[in-house]
């Protein structure tokens, strides 16, 4: 059974043709799925245009922890802004805050404080006008199994509105964009992961959002369908020309899919820009030397490094030791020296160009991989 937002399902006008019989068959849709019936006493207004798609200003979120214990704060003043028309990523480790954020922004959650607009409507003001305008793919699976992929998006569409023949139609379309269509008569549950990702958020494009919520997509999936949903986005973003809000714990996802995105670090923003930005902000390579021992020589490591002036930003994180150089290839052999001078043995050597991993390690004092597996 899956699980869903009871305050998502508030009484429906149903298109003529569906059956409250045939709602209740298919117990979960995404948010946008469900928004023609998201508010029925508010009318839909036209809005003015806003500079920004998203915009959130001093976001704060806590749950309770249990009795005796004080609240978990998910989200601590987190602010950022989204151009229209573009992907733009919240990276960062599970637990940081990505997920709140978008059930803030998506009206499944309300804030303790702070304020929030999506095409143009206040978050909490006018929730339904947000449901109106936004599709939500969230990181469960939405879909009925026991449909067809058809007919999961055909439904979708009737419950947002679409007449049969447009629903039918719009279906058609994104069963072709997201390569469906030979599965499209194939009950869902014999769809593999990577499949019934793709028609997950093909049910979030059906009524054409304004903005769509992308929460942690490509979760889940083999490197393989994690690729080949990669690909399926950036052809989405071109053809739909819609605002998308990704999050992802997957560095590579956000480097290659987002415009710009914001890197989030126990509920806050810690830096903002394109990929590229962030990592050319870096200056110089980065230097890695795995350690033999590094229970015993982690400290002494970093101490003979430094004192040799020839890396900057020294961290002994774990069996690593890791810097930067203006010209990493030359500094690595005298590092080398330096440490095997001092009685350190040394396991493996690397120098790479600037990665978000340096970045969320030059802004947070943490490294990325470390806080994904500890999670």
């Amino acid at each position: 059974m899956f699980e869903h937002p009871g305050h998502l399902f508030q009484p429906l006008s149903l298109p003529q043709g569906i059956r409250h019989s045939e709602l209740k068959a298919h117990p979960q849709f995404t948010a946008a799925a469900l928004s023609a019936g998201s508010d029925p006493k508010e009318p839909i207004v036209a809005h003015n245009p806003t500079p920004a798609a998203i915009e959130a200003a001093g976001l704060t979120k806590s749950y309770p922890a249990g009795r005796g214990k004080p609240r978990t704060q998910a989200l601590a003043g987190l602010s950022f802004a989204v151009e229209p028309g573009t992907i733009f990523g919240l990276l960062g480790p599970n637990g940081a805050g990505k997920s709140t954020t978008v059930k803030i922004l998506a009206t499944l959650a309300t804030a303790d404080s702070g304020t929030a607009t999506v095409a143009g409507h206040d978050v909490g003001r006018h929730p339904g006008r947000v449901r109106h305008a936004i599709g939500f793919v969230a990181q469960k699976q939405v879909t009925d199994p026991m449909d067809t992929g058809r007919e999961n998006l055909v439904l979708a569409g009737r419950l947002q509105g679409l007449s049969g023949p447009a629903a039918r139609a719009r279906a058609t379309e994104l069963l072709d964009r997201f390569s469906l269509t030979d599965a499209a008569g194939r009950l869902v549950k014999t769809y593999s992961g990577g499949m019934a990702r793709k028609l997950d958020v093909a049910i979030g494009l059906m009524h054409r959002p304004e903005v769509l919520f992308l929460d942690e997509p490509t979760t889940g999936l083999d490197p393989e369908a994690r690729a080949d949903m990669w690909a399926e986005l950036e052809g989405m973003a071109r053809a739909e020309e819609m605002t998308v809000l990704l999050t992802t714990h997957y560095l590579e996802e956000a480097d290659r899919l987002a415009k710009r995105l914001a890197i989030v670090d126990r509920g806050r923003i810690v830096v903002e820009g394109t990929p590229g930005e962030l990592k050319d902000a870096l200056h110089g390579d980065a230097v890695v030397v795995e350690l033999a021992e590094p229970a015993r020589d982690a400290g002494r490591a970093r101490e003979v490094v430094a004192g040799a002036g020839l890396l900057r930003e020294i961290l002994a994180d774990g069996r690593f030791l890791r810097g930067r150089a203006d010209a990493g290839g030359a500094a690595l052999p005298a590092v080398l020296a330096r440490l095997e001078a001092a009685g350190i043995a040394v396991v493996s050597a690397t120098v790479a160009r600037p990665s978000l991993d340096d970045v969320y390690l030059r802004h947070t004092g943490h490294v990325f991989a470390q806080l994904e597996v500890a999670a």
